[in-house]
Parts: C-alpha cells; sequence; structure tokens
C-alpha cells in the first residue's frame, strides 16, 4: 500500500495512518483501504498512506508488507509524521494508548466499546483539549451508521428515546429457538458453530455487551457522560422455549433490547430481554442483524438497521470515520466534529422506579389455592392483572402446572416486592420468570 501510495506522487498531500491491531476487523479494514484508494483518496483530497501497523506477531501472515509491521505500539505513537491512529486492539489495555496518541495531537478512529462505555466522557475531552478527533462509530451496531446518525442527522432534534437490538449473538440464538423451537443451549451451540458467537459467550448472552453500546448511544443521543452504567442488566440465559409459546399465545415476541429514555431530569437506561408485539419493526429483525428505532421530538421515528456484526461490516463504519478524521487533517480543520459532542453528567434512574407491563411465568404444584394466592400476592403490592392462563393438564393432585400472568403497567419494585413476598411459598417449583413488555 505505501508503494501504491508513492506511485501516485510524492508532491501529493498525505495523511499517514498508524494502526494498533491488525485482527479481524483490522485486516478488513486494510482491505477495503487498498480496494478503494483512488476513489478514497479523492473524497480526502489527499493520498491517504498506512505508515505503520502494530501487532502482536510479525511472522503471521497479514494484508501489508513486513516493513510496514512492527510489535512496539511506541513505535506507531511517537512517530510524529503520523497524523491518525486507528485503534482496533479492543479492551482496557488501550486507554493509555488512546489517551498518549490523542495527547501527541493524534485523532482517533477506535471501535473500543468497552474503553468509550468506561472512559468515553474523558476521552472525548481530552480529543477536544488537543484539538483533534475521535471517531467511534465501529464501536456501536458493527456497520449500521448509528453513531452518524445520532451525530450529524439529529443534532438539531432532541432524542426522546432509542429502542434497539445490539447484540447479534443474542439476536441469533433468540430466533432460533422461535424459529426451531431449540433451547438456549442448543441455538447457543450453533451460534458458536457458524462463527456468531464466542467461545466464552457470556459478555453477549448476559447483556453486558449491549449495555455497553447503551452508554456510548447515550453520551450522543442524550449528552450523557458514561460511567454510570445502566439501572438494569439481563441476559437471555433463562429465557426458555416455553416462554416464546407464551409470547407468540399473546401476540408478542422476545427480543434483548437496549432502552434509553430521557425523562428530563434523569434518564432510563436499560438492557434486557422484552417482550414486543409480533407486529412491531424490531420484532421482525432476526438472525445476527441489529437495529435500533429512534424518536425524535421533531423528526418522529427513525430506524437504522442492518448488519450488527462482523470484520467486514465493522471495517465499513472504521473507514468511514477513517475518511471524515482525515479529511479533516488534510483540510486543516482537525477536532471540529469531536468539539462537537456536548456531554454533562446525568442522573441514570433507578430500575425500581422504571414502570412497564410485565410477563410472569411461574411453575407452581397444581393445588387448590394457588392461583389466589398468587394474584393476592401482585394485588397486595398494586400490581395489577390483566390476562392470566394456565398451561397443561387439567388440576390434579401432585401435577405441575405453568401460571403466566401479564400485568397492566407497574413499577419495578411493586413487582419485585410482590414476588419477593412468593419466594418462600412451598408451591413454587422454581423461581418465577419475569419479562418486561414494550410497546415498541
Amino acid at each position: 500500500m505505501e508503494q501504491a501510495s508513492q506511485e501516485r506522487g510524492e508532491g501529493a498531500r498525505r495523511v499517514r495512518i498508524g494502526m494498533l491491531g491488525c485482527g479481524t476487523v483490522g485486516a478488513a479494514v486494510l482491505g477495503l483501504l487498498a480496494e478503494h484508494h483512488e476513489r478514497l483518496d479523492r473524497r480526502v483530497g489527499a493520498t491517504l498512506e498506512v505508515a505503520k501497523v502494530a501487532v502482536r506477531d510479525t511472522a503471521r501472515a497479514r494484508p501489508v508488507g513486513p516493513e510496514l509491521l512492527t510489535t512496539s505500539v511506541d513505535e506507531v505513537l511517537a512517530d510524529p509524521t503520523i497524523d491518525v491512529v486507528v485503534e482496533l486492539i479492543g479492551g482496557a489495555a488501550a486507554l493509555e494508548w488512546i489517551e498518549r496518541a490523542l495527547e501527541a495531537k493524534k485523532s482517533v478512529v477506535t471501535a473500543n466499546k468497552l474503553l468509550l462505555a468506561r472512559h468515553g466522557g474523558r476521552l472525548v475531552e481530552l480529543a477536544s483539549r488537543h484539538g483533534v478527533d475521535l471517531a467511534f462509530e465501529g464501536a456501536v451496531g458493527g456497520g449500521i451508521p448509528i453513531v452518524r446518525t445520532l451525530r450529524e442527522a439529529f443534532a438539531s432534534d432532541h432524542v426522546i428515546s432509542l429502542t434497539g437490538i445490539l447484540n447479534g449473538t443474542s439476536n441469533f440464538v433468540l430466533s432460533k429457538m422461535l424459529d426451531d423451537g431449540a433451547s438456549f443451549e442448543a441455538a447457543l451451540a450453533e451460534a458458536q458453530a457458524l462463527g456468531y458467537a464466542e467461545a466464552d459467550p457470556t459478555l453477549d448472552v448476559g447483556g453486558h455487551d449491549a449495555a455497553q453500546k447503551l452508554e456510548v448511544l447515550a453520551m450522543l443521543a442524550f449528552g450523557a457522560r458514561p460511567g454510570s452504567g445502566c439501572s438494569l442488566v439481563e441476559g437471555i440465559t433463562a429465557i426458555e422455549p416455553v416462554d416464546h409459546r407464551f409470547a407468540a399465545r399473546f401476540g408478542y415476541r422476545i427480543k434483548h433490547l437496549v432502552i434509553g429514555r430521557d425523562h428530563g431530569d434523569v434518564i432510563e437506561l436499560r438492557a434486557h430481554p422484552t417482550l414486543i408485539p409480533e407486529r412491531s419493526v424490531l420484532a421482525n429483525v432476526s438472525g445476527v442483524l441489529n437495529a435500533v428505532l429512534l424518536e425524535g421530538r421533531a423528526l418522529g421515528p427513525c430506524l437504522v438497521y442492518g448488519r450488527g456484526a462482523g470484520g467486514a461490516p465493522t471495517a465499513v463504519s472504521v473507514v468511514a470515520d477513517l475518511i471524515d478524521v482525515c479529511r479533516s487533517v488534510a483540510a486543516g480543520v482537525r477536532g471540529l466534529g469531536t468539539r462537537g459532542i456536548g456531554l454533562r453528567e446525568r442522573q441514570v434512574a433507578a430500575s425500581a422506579a422504571s414502570e412497564s407491563r410485565y410477563y410472569v411465568r411461574f411453575r407452581v404444584a397444581d393445588r387448590p389455592g394457588v392461583m389466589a394466592r398468587l394474584a393476592g400476592a401482585l394485588g397486595s403490592h398494586a400490581v395489577s392483572i390483566e390476562q392470566m392462563v394456565q398451561d397443561g393438564e387439567p388440576v390434579r393432585p401432585g401435577a405441575a402446572a405453568t401460571v403466566v400472568m401479564l400485568t397492566h403497567r407497574a413499577r419495578e419494585a411493586q413487582v419485585q416486592a410482590a414476588l419477593a413476598e412468593l419466594r418462600p411459598e412451598g408451591f413454587l417449583i422454581e423461581p418465577p420468570r419475569v419479562l418486561r413488555i414494550e410497546q415498541v
């Protein structure tokens, strides 16, 4: 790539790029830069030149010549001729490297959602102070331009809410459970076999990956300095095929959602499996696809939808950021995009205060008085039942029954208090399963 750049003219304005990491996404980024170099150079108004790529092992085959490879991150960060650093190593260890790059007045493009969720405010302010850019489209939603949409398209509007599917692994597993009647374990094993899930899928199926992405989006949607975390984070490991059957019976589908809302004095941030109407746009986002539904005060609803993971989609977002950042460098106006991100401390509402309707599934000993006790406990905490069904054979002594209740709108604290009251009851065969219901 360096030789190709030289062939296009030594006298042309150059923007030199240093990369940290060259795994799946990094290799795809280099591939896009090489394949579209002429078009990208025209868009930027300068020649893009990959100067150095820091990797752990220089012996592995890479899509650049060995003369560009180094095992030293310092060789990239300390090079005064490098204008932009692309960080694709990931993880918490990259914090120091990004900070050093920004302090050295190098713009940074990153896909590191973990760092942004923990330290995004600090990094945005550091970039602004040094007059450079911090771009992170690849950190959320793979190839879907959700960061760009919030940053640019909604710059003149006020985001009231965002609701989205932001983890492809969880969405694939839930889709297989619904479509094939598979157990969670079987669906997850298939996801791993297809490369959609990691060997250790805890971050994905536990809801934490989606929650981190929500914190990143909250910076742009609500101007919230990240770090407080979501008030409620739940994964999909406890979902069973029976829950999909009951959801369908009531006209719903189960999706793992992130939900963010601006209530003025506080913001609401949560990530958990949710029942949504089966005709909802989000209910029909299947497999590894991602989608985010935004609600603007002036614009109204806006859906951003597409491939949410993988080397190629994420690389598309990274290179799109790289074009913007390099264009700013070439024009001598670095840092304008990042200075437009205004952050402040915003209180995240406690989960106990959130309100929704609820799906509650009980597995109980089927004996007289149980239904009345279940309804009574909910009623004593002002949780009103909208629908109630019992699955299985008619009542017979010693049998087990599945009872599902849909509630009217209630506070989380009230529902949890009712379930706490029921927990010691001997007729409960297993802990109740609780899912929230949202109209999206």
